[in-house]
């Protein structure tokens, strides 16, 4: 496997404001890569693009004219598009008992779930116009566990790791690997709130960088409809899904 060499490849990255968005584009522009921000928070997305020489969009993921905007922000701005990560996400703050409500459940559904649709239908074309490149969907390992913590969140992220499975043979004959990065609980604003009962109960918490490095392996490698653990104290790789039972011949 050959590194990822960044020099002269543009990269969109959702939720590129704060936390695991924002240290990919720091990483990515060390390599070279310059980095189109998409992202809801004004002021923290445009200081980061001026930082990284990049270029900002304001971009709520769950508006599918957001996202072909922000596409067409990257090629308009640096000649076309190479990586695509779709990383923009948040926790439900719901569940399906007397807790439901509505409101919440669609905006996790159309930030987790729907976001991961629009940008890859907006990207694709503009990959394929360079010959190829990489999506990147932020994922969970609460797409391969049970999540009674969160049970719709749980559902939107097995939703994302299901689309990358099947879009991955899809789009590899022509150039373009689709891949879900499933990290456990890391140090980002979407704890907040449950930082304080994971410390308590002494459960592990990944450090951003960690997050950043398994990223990085997904583009160094050559995989395609892979869903990347990354868990404190473990080499991330691609979780070995089991095959399904198969039609029994009579």
């Amino acid at each position: 496997m050959a590194p990822f060499d960044g020099t002269g490849k543009v990269a969109l990255i959702t939720g590129g404001a704060n936390g695991i968005g924002a240290a990919v584009a720091r990483r990515l522009a060390g390599r070279g890569v310059r980095p189109v921000l998409a992202d809801v928070d004004e002021e923290r997305g445009a200081a980061l693009a001026e930082e990284l020489d990049g270029r900002f969009v304001r971009c709520d993921v769950r508006d599918p004219a957001d996202s072909a905007a922000a596409v067409a922000a990257a090629v308009e701005s640096f000649g076309g598009l190479d990586v695509a990560f779709l990383n923009a996400g948040v926790s439900s703050g719901c569940g399906l008992d007397a807790d439901f409500d509505p409101e919440l459940y669609r905006r996790a559904i159309g930030i987790n779930l729907d976001g991961v649709v629009y940008g890859a239908h907006a990207a694709l074309p503009a990959l394929r116009a360079r010959g190829g490149g990489d999506i990147v969907a932020t994922a969970s390992m609460a797409a391969l566990t049970s999540t009674p913590f969160d049970p719709v969140y749980g559902a939107n992220k097995a939703a994302v790791v299901g689309l990358v499975r099947a879009l991955g043979p899809l789009h590899a004959p022509e150039g373009i690997r689709v891949n879900a990065l499933c990290p456990s609980f890391a140090d980002t604003a979407i704890l907040d709130g449950l930082k304080g009962h994971l410390r308590e109960t002494g459960f592990p918490i990944l450090e951003v960088a960690e997050v950043v490095e398994a990223f990085m392996a997904i583009l160094d490698g050559d995989g395609a409809g892979e869903a990347w653990f990354v868990v404190p104290g473990r080499e991330p790789g691609p979780f070995a899904f089991r095959g399904v039972p198969g039609p029994r011949r009579t």
